[in-house]
């Protein structure tokens, strides 16, 4: 039996509750902490969306405003979600060396969305784990999870356990063509994703379910948590560090930050041999692809989507390997296999080769113009 610290937040400001373990994370990166499990619950709604998305192609960012739903860039990929009261989040701080701690993502995933796993069996679901990063019952969707790393020792896996869902809130905050769009997306989500109040008609106490989860810690992983308060060097980092740059405009605009050119949903003739393009490619996530085309070869490239790539900040280099490319599949995914090779990067559920196919798009999307 080996002890972590648990870090029982209870209810916090949405900023902290999304965000605090970051600074555990750097803590640990710095060895000012041991390994840490954090609990915590946004104690008001907001809108949290993934490290590669574009802030307005995915967000009704107007509609946010008016609502008074503030909007945070997580550091792992994934989709943008709205975020509540109902979800009681659990955030996992680790060495990455670790002898407890899987190098492979998808095998960290396997193993820590155990205990969710254990939890919603313990209170009478017949929860499963659907890899890549999900937790089901009866086929529907009832944990989200995300992963990543922080500096050279930190890996994170954050997710959480869902207690009731605001179907027309999670709708309501996406960017969608139009309103037909948008009653199908609702339709589809209560049909795909679910909770303990849908399941069960109640919501059981949180003290029990946090009981749970720190049973399966004890039972399945033989790790033995111990309640501790936040360091002082947690607070200062996180208060100093972390909370400045989430509410920085330069990081909610981030991708677009990259690029000052960025088409629009479309294909825009500069000159005969100068195209700006947008398309996307639907692999198991979303691969958007914004690119400046000149003389037939990749000038600039910006990737975006719902994927997760590990570290998340690769992407950059992802994109710096592609330019000079020419639209061909043999040179454009030797480029990519040979970024993975050198880099060590994971993109869970996503190949080399759906990248390659997405960045093929564009070479469809510009013939004739």
């Amino acid at each position: 039996m080996v002890k972590w610290r648990l870090l029982d937040l209870g209810f916090a400001d949405h900023l902290m509750a999304q965000t605090f373990y970051e600074a555990t994370a750097k803590a640990l990166d710095e060895g000012l902490v041991t390994n840490t499990l954090i609990l915590v619950i946004p104690k008001n709604p907001y809108v949290c969306i993934g490290f590669h998305q574009e802030l307005e192609k995915e967000v009704d960012v107007e509609y946010c405003k008016q609502a008074g739903l503030p909007i945070i860039r997580r550091t792992q990929g994934g989709g943008a979600v709205y975020l509540d009261s109902n979800q009681l989040f659990y955030q996992v701080v680790a060495r990455k060396d670790d002898e407890f701690v899987p190098s492979n993502v998808e095998r960290l995933f396997e193993k820590f969305l155990g205990v969710t796993v254990y939890v919603y069996r313990k209170l009478g679901l017949p929860a499963e784990f659907k890899p890549i990063n999900d937790v089901v019952v009866r086929g529907k969707k009832i944990s989200g999870n995300g992963a990543g790393v922080f500096g050279n020792n930190a890996v994170i896996l954050v997710g959480n356990i869902i207690l009731d869902l605001d179907y027309e809130s999670m709708c309501r905050i996406l960017r969608v063509p139009d309103e037909k769009f948008k009653d199908k997306m609702a339709r589809s989500m209560r049909e795909w994703v679910t909770s303990l109040k849908n399941e069960l008609g109640y919501v059981p106490e949180l003290e029990e379910i946090k009981r749970l989860i720190i049973e399966g810690y004890r039972e399945l992983l033989g790790i033995e948590l111990e309640e501790a308060s936040p360091s002082k060097e947690e607070l200062e980092i996180w208060e100093n560090e972390v909370k400045p740059r989430h509410l920085s405009a330069e990081w909610l605009y981030m991708p677009e930050g990259r690029h000052g050119w960025l088409a629009d949903g479309r294909v825009v003739k500069v000159s005969s041999s100068v195209k700006l393009v947008e398309v996307a490619y639907k692999a198991s996530k979303l691969i958007r692809i914004t690119a400046e085309v000149v003389d037939g070869k990749l000038s600039d490239v910006l990737i975006s989507g719902d994927f997760f790539m590990i570290p998340e900040s690769n992407v950059v280099k992802l994109e710096e390997v592609l330019k000079g490319s020419p639209l061909e599949m043999n040179e454009i995914l030797k480029r990519i296999e040979s970024f993975y090779q050198e880099t060590g990067t994971q993109t869970p559920g996503i190949t080399a080769e759906d990248f390659a196919k997405g960045i093929l798009k564009i070479k469809e999307a510009i013939k004739g113009v």
